[in-house]
């Protein structure tokens, strides 16, 4: 259960980015941020594609795993998904589909078609379904307003010379203590490949742990198909925590709230 809270908090510091407030850069973190924008444009781009609906697999092996139909509305982040498989966050110690909803800010869970009411339970759907939906168009966030950035420097990674870029967040606007993320950007393709993280309220001090992406563009629009977690080990080697992969992805579905419900 701790990977999830983990996910969560990370999910939940990154959306309370958002704020009137202008975004804090450097130049050369603002042109990375514009180059990324430029390839796979802003969330305005996304948002015009409606809704989506896609398989997801989230795998942590030995573990088990959480398999469910995704499907998200982008206008206010309406989010649902309906389980076939869940062993890890969604009601792990019982059988049949379960289904989990945001809508409207208002959270929702069901197993069989009965409704739970089980406050842990409907407290991990409100959590879940903001995560998923954020790991979903994450990449169309970076501009928030809120962030602040900082550029690091370059570092060569498997072979290929990264610009690194800081994010966090002002403490004013969240009122929390904010993680932090280091951005490690492609320069040939001007994509996020992978950044490291730390998780304050999990005594993760340092931004140690470590998340890899792989995308695919569907209909125009870029997105983060595969993510791979890592966290070192005791000898400081990294070692793989999770794959958590996206598939049959269609966006303007003509879904409604209550096709959500």
């Amino acid at each position: 259960m701790k990977s999830f809270k983990n996910c969560a908090a990370l999910a939940i510091s990154l959306l309370l980015g958002i704020s009137a407030t202008a975004q804090k850069t450097d130049a050369k973190s603002a042109s990375l941020l514009q180059s990324l924008k430029n390839t796979i444009g802003g969330y305005e781009k996304l948002s015009e594609k409606k809704d989506v609906q896609f398989n997801y697999v989230y795998d942590n092996f030995e573990k088990g795993k959480d398999v469910s139909v995704e499907r998200y509305i982008f206008d206010q982040e309406q989010s649902y998904g309906a389980y076939s498989t869940h062993q890890i966050h969604v009601l792990p110690k019982q059988e049949g589909e379960a289904i989990q909803a945001l809508v409207n800010n208002a959270p929702s869970v069901s197993l069989n078609g009965k409704t739970i009411t089980d406050q842990q339970a409907v407290g991990t759907a409100a959590f879940l379904r903001r995560v998923n939906i954020f790991w979903f168009t994450m990449m169309y966030k970076l501009h928030d307003p809120g962030t602040i950035y900082k550029h690091l420097g370059t570092e060569d990674h498997e072979g290929i010379t990264y610009d690194k870029v800081s994010l966090t967040y002002d403490n004013g606007i969240t009122k929390k203590t904010n993680d932090e993320y280091i951005l490690y950007f492609n320069p040939e393709t001007h994509l996020v490949d992978l950044f490291f993280f730390n998780i304050v309220d999990f005594g993760v001090e340092k931004p140690i742990l470590k998340m890899t992406l792989e995308y695919q563009n569907i209909d125009g629009v870029y997105i983060a198909t595969t993510r791979k977690s890592y966290a070192p080990n005791k000898k400081g080697e990294y070692e793989i925590g999770g794959v958590y992969s996206s598939s049959q992805i269609k966006f303007n579905n003509g879904f409604t709230i209550d096709d959500l419900k």
